[in-house]
């Protein structure tokens, strides 16, 4: 005789988060979860431990006590809840999996966003000088990605060269993440994280950038960074010429934007801290 469903509610629950996936199989084992274990979860005669509980509602992107609410409730905060937030999660993934998993899961405001800036902050090779490179952000088979560009001038007699450093964007949250990689050698990856503008129109964006200095030394270093917005549509050679080392109080560059990336610590503070 078939023991009745004690769980009902949660057992139903379960099958409806099931249903965002190919197959009762594909979650056990993504769970890593014996089937006939599960299914007794699914039929409502056993509810799991404390342990295995919290392994599921990490699995399915949900709070412990949200999988416990009655059946129509945990249904309709289903439906109001974003379809990313449900999408699949990665485990033991390919590394395109995991960039598939944070673009779905990028605040779609980051559309916003798209277009030419110049990025802005004290070299990291040439200790003193202020470096202004020209970065696009751009849609691309449904991602952000970006182009960084330096420009860069050994001697005053040779004509400059150019790096290139290409990435993905992603707005999680409140943050705006940035991580590149140089093109030519692949021999650094960056990291910037900025804060996002909360005017009608982006202007400047401010934040950190982590990487390595360009020379034999190739120090990890950090630094204040400023992204000042240009728009989609610029003469891009006028831009790229602009471009390349300054002095730290030249007068071609904004005063703000000079105060912006000054890198010193506040008396007392412990740690390197973005300025907003």
């Amino acid at each position: 005789m078939t023991k009745p469903a004690i769980h009902e509610d949660l057992a139903q629950n379960l099958r409806l988060l099931c249903s965002y996936y190919k197959s009762i199989a594909e979650v056990c084992r993504r769970l890593d979860i014996n089937r006939p274990q599960f299914n007794r979860y699914l039929s409502g005669q056993y509810k799991p431990s404390a342990n295995t509980l919290r392994r599921l509602c990490e699995f399915f992107g949900i709070e412990t006590h949200e999988i416990l609410l009655p059946h129509n409730q945990f249904e309709r905060l289903v439906q109001l809840r974003p379809q990313a937030t449900l999408a699949e999660p990665v485990v033991n993934g390919s590394i395109a999996a995991h960039m598939e998993q944070l673009s779905r899961c990028s605040n779609p405001d980051i559309q916003r966003y798209l277009g030419y800036y110049f990025e802005y902050y004290l070299s990291m090779s040439t200790p003193g000088k202020l470096l202004r490179n020209l970065v696009c952000l751009e849609e691309q088979d449904g991602q952000i990605v970006f182009q960084r560009t330096e420009r860069m001038r050994t001697n005053a007699n040779e004509a400059p060269c150019h790096n290139r450093y290409q990435g993905i964007v992603h707005l999680l949250t409140d943050r705006l993440f940035l991580v590149d990689y140089e093109t030519l050698n692949c021999h650094e990856v960056t990291q910037t994280i900025l804060f996002p503008s909360f005017r009608n129109r982006v202007s400047k964006l401010t934040g950190l950038k982590m990487g390595v200095s360009d020379n034999s030394e190739r120090m990890p270093c950090c630094a204040r960074v400023v992204y000042e917005y240009l728009g989609k549509d610029i003469r891009l050679r006028k831009a790229l010429a602009m471009c390349g080392l300054y002095e730290a109080d030249s007068a071609e560059i904004d005063g703000s934007i000079r105060e912006a990336v000054r890198n010193e610590m506040a008396p007392g503070e412990t740690l390197f801290r973005a300025r907003h």
